[in-house]
């Protein structure tokens, strides 16, 4: 790993660290009984308005960062278009409006509670669902502005996947390994794995997965693989059998459809809802201030799988609204 994406590796989890204390800090003065009023108010707007700055710190670093990583391997080059951070903050990974999303470990507060639980039990299931979410949206928001700006950066063909310990089997199994700079990152939910970017297809001294393994002390190996799997590993079996690297991790998809889609940016207010309004025109949604796109707005992991080439790319990457 490079000494870049090692400094942006933990520039991202200490960014993602300080929102989650702030986030559990307004969190931890919140009851139970009236959790739901409360994420619709004023506490609910404070823990969105805290994770969308950190989404917008996250992005807005990723461009310099590609950039660095390509200058130290002697591929400096002036990026083809210039990442747009907030198009990138104030949705979810997965395309649904952020504060949606937030909402969710309201709603497991409240039936936690209508469950039988204690309140204080049913704060506690709460809030680890929302540290859980918080730290998955600003290092989701990071890795996808790297993705964007690697592909804004020509001389960027790949990126090596980062894993540090402590971290999961599947993601164990995973590093080191090299893709494509188009290809969707793979991650689960709090996954705090990062990328490299690369000019040329090349390891650099990333630890592999076996590495990683035997860096583990025994306790952290049975923590982490499960005890199951550490007794195979010691039985001579191979690591990519014993680990399924694949379950449980996902490229996220708006509601399991089939194009990661989303509405958010999307009206002719915005950028990418102007853009996109020429070819197909917008409509009046009931209840919303401003007219919405009739073509659907792309995620960015969805714009680089479909198109066609690098070119492709940029161009719906500036139609919808991610670059300048």
């Amino acid at each position: 790993m490079s000494d870049v994406a090692d400094a942006r590796y933990r520039q991202v989890q200490s960014l993602a660290q300080a929102v989650v204390a702030h986030v559990q800090a307004i969190w931890s003065g919140l009851s139970a009984e009236k959790i739901l009023a409360a994420l619709q108010g004023d506490q609910g707007a404070a823990i969105l308005d805290a994770v969308v700055a950190g989404q917008l710190t996250a992005a807005q670093g990723a461009q310099a960062f590609v950039a660095q990583a390509m200058a130290e391997r002697g591929a400096a080059e002036r990026p083809a278009a210039e990442l747009v951070p907030a198009a990138l903050a104030d949705v979810a990974s997965d395309g649904r409006p952020l504060s949606t999303l937030l909402f969710q470990p309201a709603i497991t507060t409240y039936t936690t509670l209508a469950a039988g639980a204690d309140p204080r039990t049913a704060l506690l299931a709460g809030m680890n669902q929302m540290a859980r979410m918080v730290a998955t949206q600003i290092a989701d928001a990071s890795r996808a502005a790297t993705s964007v700006s690697m592909t804004a950066h020509r001389r960027c063909i790949a990126y090596v996947r980062v894993v540090k310990l402590p971290a999961c089997g599947r993601c164990i199994l995973l590093a080191g390994r090299q893709y494509s700079y188009s290809t969707g990152f793979k991650r689960h939910p709090k996954c705090d794995c990062g990328m490299d970017p690369i000019d040329i297809e090349r390891w650099g001294d990333v630890p592999s997965p076996d590495d990683l393994v035997k860096q583990m002390s025994p306790a952290e190996q049975r923590k982490r693989l499960g005890a199951a799997a550490v007794d195979a590993l010691e039985k001579g079996a191979d690591l990519a059998q014993v680990v399924n690297a694949r379950r449980g991790m996902q490229t996220m998809t708006v509601h399991g459809r089939k194009v990661a889609a989303t509405t958010e940016g999307s009206t002719v207010r915005g950028i990418a809802g102007k853009r996109l309004s020429v070819d197909a025109g917008a409509d009046k949604v009931p209840g919303q201030r401003y007219r919405r796109s009739n073509t659907p707005r792309l995620m960015p992991e969805e714009i680089l799988r479909l198109a066609d080439d690098r070119d492709h790319q940029l161009r719906l990457l500036k139609k919808h609204g991610y670059i300048y």
